[in-house]
């Protein structure tokens, strides 16, 4: 056997470790993986459990609290309808969220630019979030008629208030050393403002956005209440008139999925925006 053979086999016979690479890769995320989601699964699956436990052993009646097995059976009997309808809730809190945000970051950019326009402004901001939503509901279904709009305004004045002053402090949040050399450098206000207090908010921004965003799924179904409009908040109200618990309860399931699936949504846009914060340096 000539030399070349012979090292020509040599090489054949020795792994390459990528492939052993790559599977250790992915060993070490599904480990991961796992480690997040059981955990967060654990405690439903109990809770759940625990539920159909005492609906069957108290013998519980239907029409005042479901079985979980009777939920699934309804939602699984029709799933498209509540996905629908689901979908309609998502529309006008998706606006109403986004209409809400705009407002609130744009005051609060007007605001941290002046103490007297803070003075002037925050007043009526606090009397906005003061008065009940429930309150006002019937009023906008009389003002703007049954539709989409009474969901998009109270899902904005929900979210409103929250993200003003979260957004007003992370303006005002900057480091010092930072706003002196911006000076030094005779930088304008909008120079300052777009280079360094807006990106300085951007962690206070994302946090106001992780509890505003399910916020905005409340005000839209409390619209519906009120507005008969399609959504879940209108199969819950019409199923509890109705004593249709199952259906009461899967439509109460779908707004918790809804409201769970924004929030992660959220949090993942934080953190591929806010990569270089500190926050999640250690995220796993």
């Amino acid at each position: 056997m000539s030399l070349e053979a012979a090292r020509e086999r040599e090489w054949a016979a020795e792994p390459t470790g990528a492939p052993a690479a790559a599977g250790g890769r992915r060993t070490a995320w599904a480990r991961r993986a796992a480690g997040h989601v059981l955990p967060a699964a654990a405690g439903p699956a109990l809770a759940l459990a625990a539920w159909e436990a005492w609906v069957r052993l108290d013998h519980v009646k239907p029409y005042l609290v479901p079985a979980p097995s009777r939920v699934a059976e309804r939602l699984y009997a029709d799933p498209w309808f509540f996905f629908a309808e689901g979908l309609k809730t998502l529309e006008g809190a998706a606006l109403g969220f986004a209409a809400g945000a705009s407002i609130a970051v744009l005051l609060a950019a007007v605001m941290s630019q002046a103490r007297f326009l803070e003075r002037s402004i925050f007043p009526l901001a606090i009397l906005v979030k003061v008065t009940p939503i429930v309150a006002i509901a019937p009023l906008l279904t009389i003002w703007f008629g049954f539709g989409l709009m009474p969901k998009v305004f109270i899902a904005a004045l929900i979210v409103f208030f929250p993200i003003m002053v979260n957004a007003l402090i992370g303006f005002r949040s900057v480091n010092p050393n930072a706003l002196a050399l911006f000076e030094s450098l005779a930088a304008g206000r909008a120079e300052v403002f777009f280079r360094l207090r807006l990106p300085s908010s951007l962690p206070y921004l994302f946090a106001a956005f992780r509890f505003s965003v399910p916020l905005s799924v409340i005000g839209a179904v409390v619209a519906e209440w009120f507005s008969g409009d399609r959504g879940l908040g209108s199969v819950i109200y019409i199923a509890n008139n109705n004593l249709d618990m199952a259906t009461a309860f899967a439509g109460i399931f779908t707004l918790a999925l809804l409201g769970v699936a924004l929030f992660l949504v959220t949090t993942a846009a934080e953190r591929k925006v806010l990569f270089w914060h500190e926050s999640n340096w250690d995220v796993r």
